[in-house]
């Protein structure tokens, strides 16, 4: 294909940048602008095509749109949630600009966990059993009635921070009033889910959908809490590995039992899903697939590390997604590769990240073999790359084999310094494979 697209990318984080340069490297890409972007999204060749950034006065959709008509883009991927569920996409479709997402009203699968949960029972995907409440006396006989640990979500987006995995009754009552009654989370809070915690292997699958048809890329495992061996509070995501292993029969359960019947629901119900579906899915010792949640946008590290191991025209699998014309084969998902993703974070993430501290040694680390060092929470403060948000930094690196790719991404993240730079120590150590 000829290089046309003027691609926008809406976002300012790892997932973003990591977009970028995997969008600039397509045959069909002629340029790609990632607004806000972040230092690493600087004017430079990636590939076929220029990667820069411009402003974003704000991630509202009018402000989405406008910034796709002063870029003529011909093809938008937004990249965060919120955007998505305020209606980004529906704005753009207004203007007869392509985007890559689904409408505001096929996020509810991610802007509701009670839609979601209810949606699921309606369509029978297996999920964990629930209660949806605004009351607090409801949600503490809830729990307390419960033979088994329960986790509490607030029903609508609270940047990855509104999910809670108590360890006891008393823990999960706290967290409950704290979003119920304290409104923790305003009115993102002010309905929760209760639900069953639920026991196996964690796992994220994504799928590029155009309403119709699906493409998987490889399952991969994302790292949530803040500490070594799954301890501390959730995240956003503290680093991701993919591929992990998972046999041609789980493979078959996944997307009979979950992604094929998501797609269907939604196109019963009137709201055709168009995007990435990302699943996170828990598959106990039976080897069998259980719905967590449902994000409708790439997961942030997972992507680094997905995109990473493939090759081909992106842009042309997302702009065919966009208009409903899926081609599963603009895109190769490159065999016997591994990759890490790391997350390097500040000082106080997740609670109160501490910002301002100069970085050092990203070209050391970037020489690594087969490693990038893409941006998240950075600025630029006169040529100087500094510290300005939670997720710093994500150390991408592959490699034939888990160990060699894990032995890369460590090795990249200790060539970097910044003040009260922590990540964990584990990711990748165990590349764990599911039941069968």
């Amino acid at each position: 294909m000829a290089v046309t697209r003027r691609i926008l990318v809406v976002g300012s984080g790892g997932r973003e940048h990591a977009l970028g340069r995997a969008l600039a490297r397509s045959p069909s890409a002629a340029e790609v602008i990632v607004a806000p972007g972040n230092p690493g999204c600087a004017e430079t060749a990636e590939g076929h095509a220029v990667l820069r950034r411009a402003p974003l006065t704000s991630p509202t959709p009018s402000a989405i749109a406008a910034a796709a008509r002063a870029a003529r883009a011909d093809l938008v991927v937004v990249g965060p949630e919120a955007p998505l569920c305020a209606g980004a996409v529906d704005a753009l479709a207004t203007d007869g600009i392509a985007a890559f997402g689904p409408s505001r009203a096929a996020a509810a699968l991610e802007g509701s966990k009670v839609f979601l949960k209810r949606f699921a029972e309606r369509h029978k995907i297996p999920t964990a059993a629930f209660l949806a409440t605004s009351d607090f006396a409801e949600a503490e006989r809830y729990i307390r009635g419960r033979d088994r640990h329960v986790v509490v979500k607030a029903d609508g987006l609270c940047a990855g921070k509104g999910v809670v995995v108590p360890s006891s009754a008393d823990e999960a009552c706290a967290a409950a009033h704290a979003m119920l009654v304290e409104r923790r989370f305003g009115e993102a809070g002010a309905t929760i889910v209760v639900e069953d915690r639920l026991a196996g292997v964690e796992l994220s699958v994504h799928a590029i959908c155009d309403g119709e048809r699906l493409f998987v890329l490889p399952v991969a495992r994302d790292h949530k809490r803040v500490g070594d061996g799954d301890r501390g509070p959730n995240t956003g995501g503290m680093g991701a590995v993919a591929p992990v292993a998972v046999d041609a029969a789980l493979t078959e359960r996944i997307a009979t039992r979950v992604l094929a019947p998501t797609l269907a629901g939604m196109r019963q119900e009137g709201r055709p899903f168009r995007g990435v579906l990302f699943a996170g899915l828990m598959v106990d010792a039976a080897g069998e697939p259980w719905l967590l949640e449902h994000n409708v946008r790439f997961g942030d590290p997972e992507t680094q590390a997905l995109l990473a191991l493939c090759d081909g025209d992106l842009a042309e699998l997302l702009a065919g997604a966009a208009r409903g014309a899926l081609d599963a084969s603009a895109v190769r998902v490159v065999p016997g590769r591994c990759s890490v993703a790391l997350v390097l974070a500040s000082r106080g993430y997740p609670e109160r990240p501490e910002t301002g501290a100069a970085i050092e040694g990203l070209e050391a680390a970037a020489a690594v073999p087969e490693t990038t060092v893409l941006h998240a929470g950075t600025a630029d403060e006169d040529g100087r790359i500094v510290t300005s948000g939670g997720r710093v930094l994500t150390v991408t690196s592959t490699a034939e084999s888990p160990a060699e790719a894990r032995a890369r991404a460590y090795r990249a993240a200790e060539c970097i310094r910044f003040e009260g730079m922590h990540y964990r120590r584990d990711i990748g150590a165990e590349w764990q494979t599911p039941a069968h």
